[in-house]
C-alpha cells in the first residue's frame, strides 16, 4: 500500500464509520407515527396502473381516491361482520341511465391533488387510457373492458374504416422503456387499409421463441392511414387527409424508408370510440357495452383510480411515484419509502375530507414473518398485525383484541397447462383428488377456513357454486395411470412456487407430502420475494404456483372472469371457447339469467381444473384496542382514513 493511502486509510475508516452512524440514525431519531400496520411484502409498485398486489392495495387506497369508494359501513351483523357500501369519492354517486349501459359522474366541488391543483374529470379520462395503453402493461386492464371500446384499444383490434390514433417514435427520454406516458407525437386519421404477411407457423405461441416470432410478425403489419388535419379545435374529420403508411418495425429497409414510417402504436382512437366522455372539467360520462351492475364497486378499485398527468409526464415511470415527486388525491400522501423498512404515509391537507382523517402519519412495515409481525405487536411496535403464526393462531383468536371473520377470498394453486404433464386434465384431475384440504384446513392453517371445491367462495347469497371433486385417493391414482403414469412412475418432479411466507410453506409441505403418499408423485418447493414470484407468474415461468384472489366486488364475476382466454391474471395456458362464451353472455345478462350462465362456466372451469382451489380465507388480525375504526367485514376492506385514536364514543 503506498503511503499517502497508509497515512490516509484510518481517516478512510473513520469515515465509514461515521456515516454508519448517520444511517442508523436516521432510522433511530425518526419520530414515530400515530399508527403502525403490518403491510406484508414491500409493494413492487405505487403506480396504480401496474400495481396488482394485496400490500398494495392498502397503501394505493390511501394515497388516491377513485370516483366513488368502498367502505365498510353500518353495524356489525349475527356474523360479526360489517357491511360495505359503495359511497362519493371524488364524484356524488352517478346517474346511470335506464338501460343500466350510461354512467353520469359529476366530481364534487373542491376536489384537489395534494399540490393543491384541481382534480377533474379530464383526469380521470387521461388515466383510463394509460391504464389500456397496450405498453402500459396493465394486468388489471381487463377492469375496463366493460367500457366501450376498452378491449379493443388495449388489444389493438382495429377494423378499416375506424378512427385511429398512430403515434410517432419521439417520445420524451423516461427511465422505463416500456412505459408509454409521456407519449409521442400523435396522429389522427382513418385507417384505409392493414396488409399483413402471412402468419409464420409456431409450433408453442407461449415459449420465448414463439412470442418473439408472433411479435415480429405483428409488428411487420403496414397501416395505411388517411391523417386528418389537427387545429385548436381538435381534429378536422371531414377535411381531406394526407395518406401515410406506418409499421411497427424499427429497423425499416431501406428500400421503403420513403414510403413507410416508424410508429410505436396504432390504434382505435381513445378520444373518439365512444366509451369515455369529458363535457366539461366536472362531467365525466361512462358508456358500457353491457349492463355491469357492480360498476360502481370498480370505480372504486385502485386500477381506475386518476393519477396526475402534469405529474406522470414531468417525471416518467417510474419516477413520479417517488415521494419527492408524487401527486396524489387520497387521505394521505406518500413522507418517505425504505425499501424492507416501512412506507410512510403523512395526511394530506388538501383531501377533501380531511378535518375527518385523525391519524396524522401512518407506518406500514414490509413484515413478511408472521412470528416478528407478532412479536412487534405485542411489543407496541405494531397496532395491528394482519398475518399471525399459524403455531398459535387458535390462542390468538381467543384474545379479547383479535378481529375475526370471513373473507370474499380464495388460496388455490395455479398450474401451468402448457407444460407437460400437467396438459393432460387427467393429471390436473389426480392432484387435486390427492390432496386433503380438510387436513390442511385443520392441522395447518386451524383459523376456520372452509375446504374449496370450487373457485367461488360460498359468501355471496345470490349465487351457489357447482360440485367439485373432493378428496379420493383411490381414484387418484386410478386416473394418474389413465394418464399413463401407473403408480407415479414416469411423473417427473413438479416444483411448487410460493412467495415467501411461512403459512405458504407450511402449505406446500403438506400437500409435497400428500402427493407422494398417495399419488408416488415428488415435489419440489420454491420461494421466492414478492416481486420475483409476480414477474414469474406473470410470465408462466412456473409448473405449479400458490395464488390467492380476493373479490374485488361482490359478486361472483370477480372470481370468473380473470379464467377467459388472453386474460392478464389468467397465467395458466388454459383456454376454453365454451367458457369465454358462457363469461360474455352472462355481461349481457341479468339477474337469475347471468347467475345461471355464470354457474355452467364454473362448472366447466372445475372439470378442467387450471386451478386446485384450496380452501376459503378467514381473516384473523390483532388490532390495538387503543384505536377504533375496524370491523371484519366479507372484502376485507379496512381504509387507513377512518382508523382513529378510541374514545368514550367507542365503548
Amino acid at each position: 500500500m503506498p503511503p499517502e493511502i497508509r497515512r490516509a486509510f484510518p481517516w478512510f475508516l473513520i469515515g465509514i464509520c461515521v456515516c454508519a452512524v448517520i444511517w442508523a440514525l436516521s432510522f433511530t431519531s425518526l419520530p414515530p407515527a400515530d399508527f403502525a400496520f403490518q403491510n406484508g411484502d414491500d409493494v413492487k409498485t405505487l403506480d396504480p396502473a401496474r400495481a396488482t398486489g394485496e400490500p398494495e392495495h392498502k397503501i394505493l387506497q390511501a394515497l388516491f381516491e377513485g370516483l366513488l369508494r368502498s367502505v365498510p359501513t353500518g353495524p356489525v351483523d349475527e356474523n360479526g361482520l360489517q357491511s360495505v357500501e359503495v359511497v362519493p369519492g371524488m364524484a356524488d354517486l352517478p346517474e346511470i341511465s335506464e338501460d343500466g349501459r350510461t354512467y353520469t359522474f359529476h366530481l364534487r366541488d373542491g376536489m384537489k391533488w395534494s399540490n393543491g391543483t384541481p382534480v377533474t374529470a379530464g383526469d380521470f379520462a387521461w388515466s383510463w387510457q394509460r391504464v389500456l395503453h397496450p405498453e402500459t402493461a396493465a394486468e388489471y386492464a381487463s377492469q375496463l373492458y366493460y367500457v366501450v371500446g376498452g378491449k379493443e384499444y388495449n388489444t389493438a383490434e382495429l377494423n378499416i374504416g375506424d378512427r385511429v390514433e398512430a403515434e410517432l417514435r419521439d417520445r420524451p427520454a423516461s427511465p422505463d422503456p416500456l412505459q408509454p406516458f409521456p407519449r409521442g407525437t400523435v396522429l389522427h386519421g382513418i385507417l384505409k387499409s392493414l396488409d399483413k404477411p402471412d402468419r409464420p407457423e409456431i409450433d408453442d405461441e407461449t415459449s420465448e421463441e414463439g412470442k418473439s416470432l408472433l411479435a415480429d410478425w405483428e409488428n411487420s403489419w403496414v397501416y395505411t392511414v388517411d391523417v386528418k388535419p389537427q387545429t385548436d379545435a381538435g381534429i378536422d374529420w371531414d377535411a381531406q387527409g394526407d395518406l401515410r403508411r406506418f409499421t411497427r418495425q424499427t429497423d425499416i429497409p431501406s428500400d421503403q424508408q420513403g414510403e413507410l414510417e416508424s410508429v410505436h402504436q396504432v390504434l382505435i382512437d381513445f378520444a373518439n370510440f365512444g366509451g369515455v366522455e369529458t363535457p366539461d372539467d366536472q362531467t365525466l360520462i361512462v358508456r358500457l357495452n353491457e349492463p355491469t351492475p357492480f360498476f360502481s364497486y370498480l370505480t372504486g378499485f385502485y386500477t381506475l383510480f386518476a393519477v396526475n398527468p402534469a405529474c406522470v409526464e414531468k417525471y416518467g415511470a417510474p419516477a413520479w411515484t417517488k415521494a419527492e415527486n408524487m401527486v396524489c388525491n387520497g387521505p394521505y400522501e406518500l413522507e418517505f419509502r425504505r425499501i424492507r423498512d416501512r412506507i410512510r404515509l403523512r395526511k394530506n391537507k388538501y383531501y377533501w375530507n380531511s378535518d375527518a382523517v385523525e391519524l396524522d402519519r401512518i407506518d406500514a412495515y414490509s413484515v413478511k414473518s408472521q412470528t416478528t409481525a407478532l412479536n412487534m405487536y405485542l411489543k407496541d411496535q405494531l397496532h395491528w398485525a394482519s398475518d399471525v403464526p399459524l403455531s398459535v393462531i387458535e390462542e390468538i383468536q381467543q384474545r379479547d383484541d383479535a378481529k375475526v371473520g370471513v373473507s370474499l377470498a380464495v388460496y388455490f394453486y395455479r398450474l401451468n397447462t402448457t407444460r407437460k404433464p400437467l396438459d393432460d386434465v387427467q393429471v390436473r384431475r389426480a392432484l387435486n383428488l390427492a390432496i386433503d384440504k380438510q387436513q390442511i384446513v385443520s392441522e395447518v392453517t386451524r383459523a376456520g377456513q372452509i375446504p374449496a371445491q370450487s373457485i367461488v367462495p360460498p359468501y355471496l347469497t345470490q349465487y351457489q357454486s357447482p360440485e367439485g371433486e373432493s378428496y379420493d385417493p383411490e381414484r387418484a391414482r386410478e386416473l394418474l395411470a389413465e394418464a399413463g403414469f401407473p403408480g407415479g412412475r414416469g411423473m417427473p418432479t413438479l416444483s411448487i412456487l410460493y412467495n415467501t411466507s411461512e403459512s405458504h410453506r407450511a402449505i406446500a409441505e403438506v400437500i409435497q407430502q400428500q402427493w407422494q403418499n398417495n399419488l408416488n408423485v415428488k415435489a419440489s418447493l420454491e420461494n421466492m420475494e414478492w416481486g420475483t414470484y409476480l414477474d414469474k407468474v406473470f410470465t408462466m415461468d412456473f409448473t405449479i404456483a400458490r395464488g390467492g384472489w380476493n373479490g374485488d366486488y361482490p359478486d361472483p364475476n370477480t372470481f370468473l372472469d380473470m379464467w377467459t382466454t388472453g386474460n392478464s391474471h389468467n397465467s395458466t395456458g388454459w383456454s376454453s371457447p365454451e367458457y369465454d362464451e358462457l363469461i360474455a353472455r352472462s355481461q349481457a345478462a341479468s339477474g337469475q339469467e347471468r347467475m345461471d350462465l355464470l354457474r355452467q362456466a364454473e362448472s366447466i372451469f372445475l372439470k378442467d381444473l387450471p386451478v386446485i382451489p384450496l380452501y376459503f380465507y378467514t381473516r384473523t388480525n390483532l388490532f390495538s384496542p387503543q384505536y377504533a375504526g375496524f370491523e371484519p367485514n366479507v372484502m376485507d376492506q379496512h381504509p387507513l382514513h377512518l382508523i382513529r385514536k378510541r374514545d368514550s364514543t367507542d365503548e
